[in-house]
């Protein structure tokens, strides 16, 4: 018997993607079945559009799309859809951005829905954020100059011995109107939101479109950002490559990325024989 409509939110980085950035043939074939079968799957990721727009259309998707953690919401086939943002305020980001000159923070980085500020040249951030040669979405300079909106996210560098005084800063200026947190190692990066922004609250929304219950709502994660995506979901399931505070409020543990711990889980959950996906 067909499972009733479930809502499957999927993390991009380190859950649906391979540690080379690709989705792997056997994920892409699993999707595919469960969308065939009726099922909505959305990507909820802290990228932006601009950097998660080829996975999208690469799993043939027709539904909203979660970016920037949940700053931003949006129906990239469909603009009557509606877009919703919710970014830090202009004022709070100069703000913070004199934090980190005062404090010699390494570089700074802000989005303005797929546009970028880089406070400081660095290769491999570019490489990041620069899709191709004639990628003119990254802009380098002075971010104080340059950033003339409200961002929808920001991203301190600081050294290893910055991190505490600068999440001191921020929690004694601004913890009323931002949010923020701590990368894991090897990456030493604060990510700042507006307060209560988070892949959770857009999943809400998503949720109450396609008017699917909580329960029926799978969520798959591998970081920090996706705490309250995967605590909301009727069934959260962990990587086993993510952090030990995601598994320990997850409901289930799936295999890593690198062993298409998403097409496991699917695989088994939906009862999928693999003469069906052949």
């Amino acid at each position: 018997m067909r499972k009733k409509q479930h809502l499957i939110a999927i993390d991009l980085d380190g859950t649906l993607l391979t540690d080379n950035k690709q989705i792997s043939a056997e994920t892409k074939a699993i999707i595919k079945h469960i969308i065939a079968e009726g099922h909505v799957v959305v990507i909820a990721t802290g990228r932006s559009n601009h950097l998660s727009l080829h996975y999208y259309h690469e799993l043939g998707l027709n539904t909203p799309l979660i970016n920037s953690n949940g700053a931003v919401l949006h129906h990239p086939l469909d603009k009557k859809w509606g877009n919703y943002h919710t970014p830090l305020k202009h004022q709070t980001a100069l703000d913070i951005i004199d934090i980190s000159y005062e404090l010699h923070s390494q570089n700074i980085l802000a989005t303005v829905f797929d546009s970028v500020f880089l406070d400081q040249f660095d290769q491999q951030i570019v490489d990041f954020y620069r899709t191709s040669e004639n990628d003119n979405t990254l802009q380098i300079g002075n971010i104080k100059t340059q950033l003339k909106d409200d961002p929808t996210l920001m991203l301190l560098y600081p050294h290893l011995e910055q991190i505490d005084p600068l999440t001191n800063e921020l929690d004694n200026l601004h913890a009323e109107v931002i949010t923020h947190r701590n990368w894991g190692e090897p990456f030493y990066i604060i990510e700042i939101m507006n307060k209560g922004m988070n892949k959770a609250e857009a999943l809400k929304k998503v949720a109450e479109y396609y008017q699917i219950p909580q329960e029926r709502i799978i969520a798959f994660g591998d970081e920090g950002n996706d705490f309250e995506m995967i605590e909301f979901a009727g069934i959260g399931v962990a990587m086993d490559n993510a952090i030990d505070d995601l598994k320990s409020v997850a409901k289930h543990v799936t295999n890593t990325n690198e062993k298409n711990g998403v097409a496991n889980f699917l695989r088994e959950y939906f009862k999928i024989m693999q003469t069906s996906i052949n």
